[in-house]
Formats: structure tokens, sequence, C-alpha cells
């Protein structure tokens, strides 16, 4: 499946006098949803980093189309976009309680050797879970 839905509530610390989510602060709501998509997929991030292998964004783009809003339940969506010898995309967006698009969002990441440093190919067990969902 390349679909992964995660929820997450808005906390008082993620917005402006306002109650407006910083936009700062949709990054990491991103990320909690490309983690619990690797999890629902058997893959733990904690394990991969053990292994050696780190993940990180090489690349992102986040249109913001409406504000998160102080103690709203928001859901994240994660798609599994497309992956290269060493690269992974995921489209990504953010819906309120209403099911309102709230943001939008396309994350390249770069599979790397966290003894190097440089690019690496994506564990066996990855690559597996890969052709599964082409």
């Amino acid at each position: 499946m390349k679909n992964h839905q995660t929820q997450v509530r808005v906390r008082y610390s993620e917005t402006d006098q306002m109650g407006v989510v910083y936009h700062g602060n949709y990054v990491p709501y991103f990320e909690i949803g490309r983690v619990e998509w690797l999890r629902n997929k058997g893959i733990s991030y904690k394990s991969m980093e053990e292994s050696g292998i780190g993940l990180p964004i090489v690349s992102m783009q986040i249109n913001y189309k409406k504000s998160a809003r102080y103690d709203e339940l928001l859901t994240i969506h994660t798609t599994f976009k497309s992956q290269t010898s060493v690269k992974i995309e995921f489209d990504c967006a953010i819906y309120n309680e209403e099911d309102e698009l709230l943001t939008t969002a396309v994350f390249v990441l770069v599979f790397i050797s966290l003894k190097t440093g440089r690019p690496t190919a994506p564990p066996d067990y990855i690559l597996e879970l890969f052709k599964t969902l082409v």
C-alpha cells in the first residue's frame, strides 16, 4: 500500500498568539507522517539508523493553503511516489477535522551511510518493499 495516514493534535507551543500554527512546524508534522509510513510497512527508522543507514531530506517543497489552528486534530497523508537507486520521494498532505486541505508537500530523501555520509543503496528489505509498491 502506497498510502498511510496518521494524526497529530496541534499543541499550544506550535502556534503564535493568534492560535495559528507557525509555518516551520509543518516540517515536523510531515516527518511524523513519513516515519509512521515506514513503521506501518514494518520498517523501524531507529533500526535502520542502528544498522548504519540514514535518510535525510535533500529537497522539500511545501505549499500552504490554509492555516492549522491550536487544538485541531490534523490528518497527515503520506504517499510513496517514486524511488531511484538511492532516493525516495513522498507526496504529503495535511487535512483538518473538517477534511479541508491545509498543506501539501513533496519530499525527496536520500539513503546514506552514517559511517561515510555518502549516498548508498537502500538495504535489501527496503528494496523488497519498493517492489511491492510499483
